[in-house]
């Protein structure tokens, strides 16, 4: 069963008749951002959520089971901004949102402003799994959450030094441009540091999720594209999407919904699809990011317009290739 392969054609990454499972840990990240230790654990986190996936995979689970194990990973990793490592608001919490959709029956689950769920998407797979809803938000999530057994923990688990921090850049640049009268302009980066997987399994079904700490000093109990299905999260029989960026440009598009719609009506390729919306559409109403995305026969693409995106894939040989910036070629087998 799980004798796959793979070929490179015009740059594409292609599974030819076996699983595939396809991550990303956040575009935004620029060539000089990370140390080279903190680009080393990235690096080997990335590594690690793949084997996890794999693992569902090889042992005969579904592309869902995979997508659920992959981002569990993904959130205990401070390295990336979803569970553990999670963005502070301006208040100083943490405040995280995820979605998790299977494109075999169109089901999926979504939770949104959580403080204490360990695992959000393991949430988001129990409201899809064991509830009449799509969505839950805040406090009635969370006693949702405790209902079902789901892990919570006390909202120090997820304080970084490295979020704090970067935090207390984020309001001193605040105060600042309020002193001087100037507007304050966001650096990109601000609006990234979601993780998603997208998986293929030995039955042909996709399945997509996404998780998130949002944005750095956001207010008012904003939510972004990660929890919102057709904006962040998306899987049908023939297309699944997870996208990682501004937030609010994406729900605007409708982003990963608009990859799949051109792949189901308009007949494109899911590499000319994905690029147009994340390459093409976001930018040109202002804002940036990428996405994986991933097809039905197995063709897998990593869009992004931004220095770099962690991103990977693992194949039936189960060894992981991984990738941050936008000049690390991902090692992929010669066609």
């Amino acid at each position: 069963m799980f004798q796959r392969r793979y070929a490179v054609r015009d740059g594409v990454l292609a599974a030819l008749d076996a699983p595939l499972l396809v991550i990303h840990g956040g575009a935004g990240v620029e060539p000089g951002d990370l140390t080279r230790e903190e680009e080393q654990a990235a690096r080997a986190a990335l590594e690690a959520a793949l084997r996890a996936g794999h693992a569902r995979l090889k042992a005969g689970g579904s592309s869902v089971d995979a997508v659920a194990a992959t981002i569990t990973v993904l959130e205990d990793a401070p390295q990336f901004n979803a569970g553990r490592g999670a963005v502070f608001t301006h208040d100083g919490r943490n405040e995280l949102d995820t979605s998790i959709m299977d494109g075999a029956t169109g089901k999926a689950g979504a939770a949104a402003g959580l403080h204490r769920v360990k695992n959000p998407i393991t949430l988001a797979r129990a409201i899809m799994d064991r509830s009449r809803h799509v969505m839950m938000v805040g406090e009635g999530a969370e006693t949702f959450a405790q209902e079902q057994g789901v892990a919570l923990v006390d909202p120090s688990y997820f304080r970084t030094e490295k979020r704090w921090q970067q935090l207390q850049k984020a309001l001193q640049e605040e105060s600042t441009a309020k002193e001087v009268g100037a507007r304050l302009v966001l650096a990109g980066k601000a609006y990234f540091g979601t993780v998603g997987a997208l998986a293929l399994d030995a039955q042909g079904r996709l399945a997509a999720g996404t998780s998130t700490g949002g944005m750095t000093n956001k207010r008012y109990g904003r939510v972004g594209d990660a929890p919102i299905l057709g904006a962040g999260t998306w899987a049908d029989a023939r297309c699944a999407v997870s996208g990682t960026g501004w937030g609010e440009f994406y729900i605007r598009a409708a982003a990963a919904h608009e990859i799949c719609a051109r792949v189901r009506l308009a007949g494109q390729g899911i590499v000319r699809a994905s690029e147009g919306v994340i390459n093409g559409d976001i930018p040109k109403a202002g804002g940036d990011g990428g996405a994986i995305a991933l097809d039905a026969q197995g063709v897998a693409a990593f869009p992004f317009n931004t220095g770099g995106m962690y991103r990977g894939w693992i194949g039936a040989d189960g060894v992981p290739h991984v990738a941050i910036y936008r000049d690390d070629a991902l090692p992929l087998p010669a066609y």
